[in-house]
Order: C-alpha cells, then structure tokens, then sequence
C-alpha cells in the first residue's frame, strides 16, 4: 500500500527471462516504460494492449501514473511481465480489484520456460542428423 512517505505501489512480473518491476501511484494517465511512452517502446498493437490489459479491467486509465523497469527476453515476453507486474501492483493499490484481475489471467504466473539444451543433442530436443552407411 502507499504510505505518505512512499506514494508509490510495486508489482514485480516475471515471464520467460523478463523481469518487470512496476511502480503506480495515482496522477494524471502517464504511462512509461524505461523512460519512453509505453506506445513508443512496445512495438505491436498487441504487445501495447497486452500491457495496457490490467488497467483497461481495473477502469483507472486516466487516474493512475504508472513507470516500469523492464528488462531481458524479447519485447513480447517483457510485455508479458509487464501485464503481470501491473496486475500484481494494481491488486495490492486496491484488494477489491483482486477477483476481476484474477479472472481475467493478470495476476497468473506463465511457468513455461525453454527447455535445456542436452548433451549429445543440436538442442533441446533435435538430434544431430544420423545415417548407416
């Protein structure tokens, strides 16, 4: 919760190898992600949407301020983070907002990471070509 001294809520996302730490505190609507605009550092309309997402279900947009580290993986991952890191941070600002994130998958932790490359193996899983003769 923000406190006077610290107007600032934290959520921390993880997706993949990005790590989002997001910080809200109400104001007038900004939005930045690593010092630029969230529509000037996300590329795709779906990566803006998929970290707008969280405050879109909340109905804060023009309300709250929100700044975001992100960082690692590629951009649809970190938008990944940064959608979870917002949910996280916008269910711990108000706790009656916390079934309607959960509801929609914001406040859901993707486990799914890239399997190890093995020994003997291209990769993970792809085999060096093999033949008899």
């Amino acid at each position: 919760m923000a406190t006077v001294n610290n107007p600032y809520t934290w959520g921390t996302g993880r997706r993949k190898t990005a790590v989002a730490r997001v910080r809200i505190r109400e104001g007038t609507g900004q939005y930045l992600v690593n010092g630029l605009p969230v529509d000037e550092y996300f590329n795709t309309e779906t990566e803006r949407a998929d970290a707008r997402a969280p405050i879109h279900v909340a109905d804060l947009g023009g309300r709250l301020d929100v700044f975001v580290n992100v960082g690692g993986s590629g951009k649809s991952a970190q938008a990944g983070a940064v959608m979870l890191g917002l949910g996280r941070a916008l269910s711990a600002y108000r706790t009656d907002l916390e079934p309607q994130l959960r509801d929609h998958g914001f406040l859901t932790r993707d486990a799914r990471m890239v399997e190890r490359k093995k020994y003997g193996h291209k990769k993970a899983r792809r085999s060096y070509q093999f033949s008899k003769r």
